[in-house]
């Protein structure tokens, strides 16, 4: 099992460290736009020999030159030379590692590098490889190569935000570009998953009080024991969990393979696990917004006894119908709260729930 203090410090961190160049540049740039004040150490032997900077930071030759063991550091050089700086990063007790390369064991050939990948990293938390990266909003953090939408939470004064797990790197990319005003905390990129799955991610978001709301975009899950035993303790501390599953047709399961190296698993089993479970499953992009959205806000239900309210009877009737198959009921307003409301309409307008 993955160390749970370690990755901690992995996902919350106050000092970071960049391999490579291109995507190493980038990252460096994202944590600037988000206000990240901790340090920040680019290793790149080519520049380093030449005296020259990386977004004006001078850099290392190599991991083991680092003034300070790294709480995470974002490896975006080609699989091989990801095995290698993983192990002078677990070597010097770096706090964990993010993986960017392809070419493990989403390939054909990729089965030994997966290995000694794993390997390498021994104790230390690796996220990915073939993974995007993540972005913490509340302490500025962004080990992500690219431009992004999101923005910080707590400088903003939005208390909370949702946590987010994807195998994905571009569905992640257009989560963050959303103006769908959903407040983010944690956006994190699983990629193969190798060491770190949405398991450990979970575990992690539910020691951080700023998260109210976790998003899982599940290709496949690991540990079904260890994600039940989660799904309850979110219960208990009433941080809903939205799941967004795919690979639910046998074209989907097939990408999920080649993609991320990952069995999608049967749909239906799927279904019965979450609905045991008080997961919310959703079945698209929009859906998987909007509800994390509503469970970052509003919380989870107490009950299952709701009211909505609009300004047209066909928009009644739409809500009233959509609640058909969810459990949900419409209880009718008493006498006392229907004349509340009436007195603040017309005669024209009958008072209902919905």
């Amino acid at each position: 099992m993955v160390d749970a203090g370690r990755l901690n410090r992995c996902l919350n961190p106050q000092s970071i460290a960049v391999v490579g160049g291109f995507e190493a540049a980038q990252v460096i740039r994202q944590c600037r736009l988000l206000g990240f004040d901790g340090e920040i150490f680019p290793v790149n032997p080519k520049r380093h020999a030449a005296n020259t900077r990386l977004e004006n930071l001078p850099c290392y030759a190599q991991i083991a030159d680092l003034p300070c063991a790294p709480d995470v550091a974002f490896i975006a050089v080609p699989a091989e030379a990801t095995i290698d700086a993983v192990a002078e990063l677990a070597r010097i007790d770096g706090g964990g590692a993010v993986c960017y390369a392809s070419g493990f064991r989403e390939t054909d050939d990729g089965d030994d590098r997966h290995r000694r990948l794993l390997e390498a990293a021994a104790t230390m938390p690796i996220i990915g490889p073939n993974c995007y990266g993540f972005i913490n909003l509340t302490c500025g953090a962004a080990l992500w190569p690219d431009y992004h939408g999101a923005t910080r939470i707590i400088d903003g004064g939005i208390a909370g935000g949702a946590a987010i797990f994807s195998q994905s790197g571009n569905v992640s990319l257009n989560l963050t570009m959303q103006r769908r005003h959903l407040p983010l905390a944690w956006l994190v990129t699983l990629g193969n998953q190798a060491m770190v799955g949405i398991e450990d991610g979970i575990a992690a978001a539910l020691q951080n009080d700023h998260i109210t709301a976790i998003g899982i975009h599940v290709e496949g899950l690991r540990d079904l024991p260890r994600f039940a035993n989660l799904a309850n303790a979110a219960r208990e501390k009433k941080v809903p969990i939205i799941a967004l599953k795919v690979g639910r047709s046998s074209a989907g399961a097939r990408i999920t393979m080649s993609h991320t190296a990952t069995l999608a698993g049967a749909s239906a089993l799927y279904d019965a696990l979450f609905e045991r479970l008080g997961i919310g499953q959703v079945t698209n992009a929009e859906e998987f917004i909007e509800a994390l959205k509503f469970a970052v806000i509003g919380g989870a239900l107490a009950g299952n006894k709701i009211a909505s309210m609009s300004c047209s009877g066909g928009e009644a009737a739409l809500a009233a119908d959509l609640a058909v198959e969810r459990g949900i009921e419409f209880p009718p307003l008493d006498v006392a709260h229907r004349e509340k409301v009436q007195a603040t309409l017309n005669a024209f307008v009958r008072v209902d729930n919905p």
